[in-house]
C-alpha cells in the first residue's frame, strides 16, 4: 500500500535503471542524500513497473528518473504522464530523462526535448542563463559558468521554458552545427505537474560541479507538487 499524503513530509520516488555508462545507482544516490537532507521521505525503485502502481504515484510529489535509453511500455509511459498531469513532479539531468525511451514519443511530448547527438569528444562551453531568467527559482544565485563534458544537441518542444542554453560547439563531424543556441535547462508545465529537466550531468564530476548540483536540486524543489 501506498504512503498517505497526510503527513508534512515531501514524498520523492527515484527511478533507476537502463544503460550503465550513465551511473544510474551511483548519481541518483547522490541526490537521494541530497533530497533527505532537503526533507524528504525518499522511495528507491529499479522498475518501470512503478509507473504502473496509482497509489504510489499519487502519494508521490516527485519522480526524479534517470533511465538511459531502455524501453517503456505504453502503460507505464501513460500512468506517469497520468501522474504528472495530476500534480506529480518530474524531474531528471542528462540522458536519464531526455534520452530515455528513444520510441515513445508520448514521453517525450511531456518531458519537452530529446536528445539526438552530441560530438565523439567532450566540448567546453559556457551555460548562460536566459534573457529574464535569473530570478527564477532553478536559478537563484547561479550565474554563468563554464563546464567541460558531453554537450547534447537537441529536438525541443517551442512550449518548454528555457532557462538556460549554450553555443553549440565545434564538431568536426557536423561543422554545420557550430554556435547554434541550444538549451540546457528548462521547465515545462504538463497538467498540474511541473517537469524539470537539464542536459548536465553525463558524469558524477559533472553532478559535483557546484552550479550543476545546485541547479538539480533547485530544479527537484521548483518541480515538486
Amino acid at each position: 500500500m501506498a504512503p498517505s499524503r497526510t503527513t508534512a513530509c515531501k514524498r520523492a520516488l527515484v527511478v533507476r535503471g537502463g544503460w550503465d555508462g550513465h551511473d544510474p545507482v551511483a548519481a541518483t544516490d547522490r541526490h537521494v542524500t541530497a533530497l533527505q537532507e532537503d526533507g524528504y521521505a525518499v522511495t528507491v525503485s529499479d522498475t518501470l513497473d512503478s509507473y504502473l502502481d496509482a497509489d504510489l504515484l499519487t502519494a508521490t510529489d516527485l519522480v526524479v528518473q534517470c533511465w538511459t535509453m531502455g524501453e517503456i511500455t505504453g502503460p507505464q509511459a501513460e500512468g506517469l504522464s497520468r501522474a504528472v498531469r495530476a500534480g506529480t513532479g518530474l524531474a531528471g539531468w542528462h540522458g536519464g530523462i531526455i534520452d530515455a525511451f528513444r520510441t515513445q514519443t508520448r514521453y517525450h511530448l511531456m518531458t519537452g526535448g530529446q536528445f539526438v547527438h552530441h560530438a565523439a569528444e567532450f566540448m567546453t562551453f559556457e551555460v548562460v542563463p536566459a534573457p529574464g531568467k535569473t530570478d527564477h527559482p532553478v536559478l537563484d544565485g547561479i550565474d554563468a559558468f563554464t563546464v567541460t563534458t558531453e554537450q547534447y544537441y537537441l529536438h525541443v518542444d517551442p512550449a518548454i521554458e528555457v532557462l538556460a542554453t549554450s553555443l553549440y560547439g565545434h564538431d568536426p563531424d557536423h561543422p554545420e552545427l557550430l554556435g547554434t543556441p541550444v538549451p540546457v535547462t528548462w521547465t515545462r508545465r504538463w497538467g498540474e505537474g511541473r517537469v524539470f529537466v537539464t542536459t548536465l550531468g553525463h558524469s558524477l564530476a559533472d553532478l559535483e560541479v557546484p552550479q550543476t548540483d545546485a541547479m538539480i536540486r533547485k530544479g527537484m524543489a521548483w518541480a515538486t507538487r
